[in-house]
């Protein structure tokens, strides 16, 4: 799990690289929880995520937003953050310009972040939004939201509300050529402090869904 330090728009961004191990896999990105609520890279869903990936032969990434960890630049309410990403997922394909797909996951804010980046990225086929802050942020922008993908929540989250989840699936499932997954992960808040086997395991039935050959979802 090499540390790497790659350039961001606001000066050095700190993560951790799993290269790939054959040519033309398949490339993942994971962003973290917001910074002012201790969202680092090294969050426990990150993590997991993180590793998820790497053992399915992705060449994954998950770093520290601008003013995290040793990441340089401060916290830009999610506009720098946005900047970030898009910095990070042009290092990763730097090394693998012949990624065959590419992933995001994100966690909460990182969710945001991931989905707005997927709006900017056409490469970007598949994504997994955990807890998505939908009673936060604005999520407008996904109109329409060009890739299929899974949203994950608990439904005891005390952040966000699983209504505004349900509003936001049910708006994205209205639109054509997509699929939206949506799990409801029973008895979970918004951290999964007791339920990751059960956030994970949903995690690797949606991915095993989509990365087996015949999926109908591409």
């Amino acid at each position: 799990m090499p540390e790497v330090i790659f350039p961001g728009p606001e000066g050095r961004l700190e993560g951790r690289f799993a290269p790939a191990p054959r040519p033309r896999a398949p490339v993942a990105m994971i962003l973290h929880p917001h910074p002012s609520s201790g969202g680092t890279m090294n969050n426990r869903i990150v993590q997991e995520l993180y590793k998820t990936f790497q053992r399915r032969g992705f060449a994954t990434l998950r770093f520290n937003f601008r003013g995290v960890g040793k990441s340089q630049g401060t916290f830009d309410n999610g506009v720098g953050e946005l900047s970030d990403a898009a910095s990070a997922l042009d290092w990763v394909q730097s090394f693998h310009p012949e990624a065959q797909t590419t992933w995001i996951a994100g966690v909460s804010f990182g969710a945001w972040i991931g989905m707005q980046l997927l709006m900017r990225r056409p490469e970007i086929r598949g994504f997994i939004s955990i807890a998505p802050p939908a009673n936060m942020y604005d999520f407008t922008f996904l109109a329409p939201c060009p890739s299929s993908g899974i949203i994950i929540q608990g439904d005891a989250d005390e952040v966000v509300t699983p209504a505004a989840t349900q509003k936001l699936v049910d708006k994205l499932r209205t639109q054509r050529h997509i699929t939206i997954h949506h799990d409801v992960i029973p008895g979970a808040n918004h951290f999964f402090q007791n339920e990751m086997p059960e956030l994970m395991g949903s995690v690797d039935r949606y991915l095993d869904m989509r990365l087996d050959p015949n999926s109908p979802i591409k």
